[in-house]
Parts: structure tokens; C-alpha cells; sequence
């Protein structure tokens, strides 16, 4: 059976598991402020695709994620650097950590709510949630930058 990609392409290996989550968060990044864009812009139809599209884009790096840390026995990747670097780095990392515990809970809520035209409580909670959702994504790949590069 002829494929679109070759099997090379699409084989990942587990060394390339954070760099792919790394453009998955940035993905879902680029898709949360198109998203609130086209929400300003009262494009509620793209705005609902949009944020579905970041949805999903953020459960497969979920999905790879979890991977990524069961192919590494749950091992965490030691951070290199000293100093004020160190500092920030951990504070970033802790505060991602716990706000990440809270995206899918906010992301589903939201997709709910606004797949419900219940507009006024998806607002509420947007006004929440959102900022969380992005400061998630963004640090995702700040932490990625940090430990890797």
C-alpha cells in the first residue's frame, strides 16, 4: 500500500518528542490569539474553529507529552543552568506546572459553553481561563527554549 509520506517521515523517535511538543505549543499559541482576534473581530463561526483547532492541538501534545515522560520512566529533564537563570527558570516551570493542571478543565468548560451559545457564562470564564490557556502555551515553549537550547 503507497503512502502519502514515506515511513521514515513518519516515524518519530523519543528524542524528538520535545521539540515536537515545543511547535505543538507553538501552534496552539498562534491559535489562541487568532482566536481572540477573530472573537474582537465578531467572527464567531472561524473563532469556534479556531479555538477547537488549539483544543485539539493541545491534547496531542498532551497525548505526546504523557509519552514522552513514560518512555523516560518519568524521569524530568535536568536544567543546566546556575545563577538568576536557575531562578527563573524554576519559577516559570512551577507556575506552568500548576497552571497546566487547570487547561483542560478550562478548555473543555469553554468549548462547552460556547458549542451551548451561553455566551455570557463562555465570556466569564474566558476572562479566566484564556489568559491561563496562553501563559500555558507560552512557557511551554520557554521552558523547551531553557532546557534545551
Amino acid at each position: 500500500m503507497q503512502t502519502l509520506f514515506p515511513q521514515s517521515l513518519l516515524a518519530l523517535a523519543p528524542a524528538d518528542l520535545p521539540t515536537v511538543n515545543a511547535c505543538l505549543n507553538t501552534i496552539a499559541t498562534i491559535l489562541l490569539i487568532v482566536g481572540l482576534v477573530l472573537i474582537k473581530a465578531k467572527r464567531i463561526s472561524a473563532h469556534r474553529n479556531c479555538m477547537i483547532s488549539a483544543f485539539a492541538v493541545s491534547a496531542v501534545f498532551l497525548v505526546l507529552y504523557v509519552t514522552d515522560k513514560v518512555l523516560k520512566g518519568g524521569v524530568h529533564t535536568p536544567f543546566a543552568g546556575t545563577g538568576a537563570v536557575r531562578t527563573a527558570y524554576y519559577v516559570i516551570l512551577i507556575s506552568h506546572i500548576i497552571l497546566a493542571i487547570t487547561v483542560p478543565v478550562f478548555a473543555i468548560l469553554l468549548i462547552r459553553l460556547g458549542l451551548k451559545h451561553r455566551i455570557a457564562q463562555h465570556r466569564r470564564l474566558a476572562k479566566v481561563g484564556y489568559p491561563i490557556w496562553l501563559y500555558v502555551s507560552i512557557t511551554g515553549v520557554v521552558i523547551y527554549v531553557m532546557l534545551y537550547h
